[in-house]
């Protein structure tokens, strides 16, 4: 009896928005725990609340809308909204500026453009963006490295994490937290970066920020690992970041600080593999998701050496998704059985 012979293509079963959201959640993971490690338990007090948040606006916004409402909660879009909005966030920042942000991003950004897919800008760093311009006192108080204070590491407990968040914020803030690396270093007040990195408390911890990239990187490779993206983008991105970063040290490295630094704080590597990579925002074709990447790490260094925002990663992006359009204009592929790609808007005959 001769057996059948089944060549290729074999076709697998497509993956779920569910199952792609559920990966993407999962990939932050290392992330989630370097920050955890460094910064206290503010940043997981901050993802339980703002995915509570997020998912009660989402509801409510479906409930509106008369969608069936189980169906798109169970798609975890909304909850991957509310991780990064949080590890996007300062650990320490209060309540209601976490319920601000999932609000703009849930119901701004996200349902009154019609839901999943439709949104032309990720909704994370519009809200990101909103509450930075609104709120910048509260959003530059950043946690202190192993919440330095007095003598030796003393890291504040869950429960008083709890009370700083949810209780006087004014009160007591100011006892935990410091200006970021790229804060100090774009605010050095006339000193050469030598100077700075000699004597600041801030840069002396800058460590911790190089082990949460470190850990960003992992996830990002796991999700390239599983194909949910392709490595055009946050390549562009990085390479882009760096060698512009590496062009401007060698020609003045009193005033510009080494691309490791630059590609190693603030939210680079969150941004590089965790919210450039949104398919709905960004470019689609190969050679767009280049260009794409591309503009941002341009833009990222312009902007954080020029600019008034030092990290400038959710600017940049927001940019960048106004632009993806016209990229995927002139950047589409060649259709089988096309001698060339049509580019471009043509006006027809």
């Amino acid at each position: 009896m001769a057996l059948i012979r089944i060549s290729s293509p074999h076709v697998h079963k497509p993956a779920s928005t569910a199952d792609v959201m559920r990966l993407v959640i999962l990939a932050t993971l290392p992330g989630v725990l370097a920050m955890t490690f460094f910064f206290g338990w503010g940043t997981l007090i901050n993802i339980l609340w703002a995915s509570l948040l997020a998912l009660t606006f989402e509801a409510i916004c479906i409930h509106a809308r008369k969608r069936p409402t189980l169906f798109y909660l169970r798609d975890y879009s909304a909850v991957l909204t509310a991780v990064l909005i949080a590890l996007a966030l300062p650990p320490f920042a209060p309540w209601w500026l976490t319920l601000v942000a999932v609000f703009v991003a849930i119901v701004i950004a996200k349902q009154l453009y019609g839901g999943i897919g439709q949104n032309p800008f990720n909704p994370a760093m519009v809200a990101y963006a909103l509450v930075l311009i609104s709120f910048p006192v509260e959003m530059t108080r950043w946690t202190a490295p192993f919440v330095l204070h007095g003598e030796g590491w003393n890291v504040l407990g869950f429960t008083d994490t709890l009370q700083l968040i949810f209780g006087s914020w004014q009160a007591s803030a100011d006892a935990f937290t410091s200006a970021t690396p790229l804060d100090e270093m774009r605010h050095r007040g006339g000193l050469t970066t030598e100077e700075v990195w000699r004597t600041s408390d801030v840069l002396a911890n800058v460590g911790a920020w190089h082990a949460v990239s470190a850990a960003y990187v992992m996830g990002g490779i796991f999700l390239l690992y599983r194909k949910v993206f392709t490595w055009h983008t946050p390549a562009a991105f990085l390479l882009s970041l760096g060698g512009l970063a590496t062009l401007f040290y060698l020609i003045a490295p009193d005033q510009y600080p080494d691309p490791f630094f630059h590609l190693t704080v603030g939210g680079t590597m969150l941004g590089a593999f965790f919210i450039a990579t949104d398919p709905v925002s960004s470019a689609t074709s190969n050679k767009g998701k280049i260009w794409f990447g591309v503009g941002i790490g341009v833009l990222i260094y312009i902007i954080r050496s020029w600019g008034n925002y030092p990290d400038a990663v959710a600017f940049s992006i927001l940019l960048m998704n106004l632009a993806a359009p016209f990229i995927d204009q002139y950047t589409q592929p060649r259709s089988y059985g096309h001698r060339s790609p049509k580019r471009g808007l043509k006006e027809k005959a």
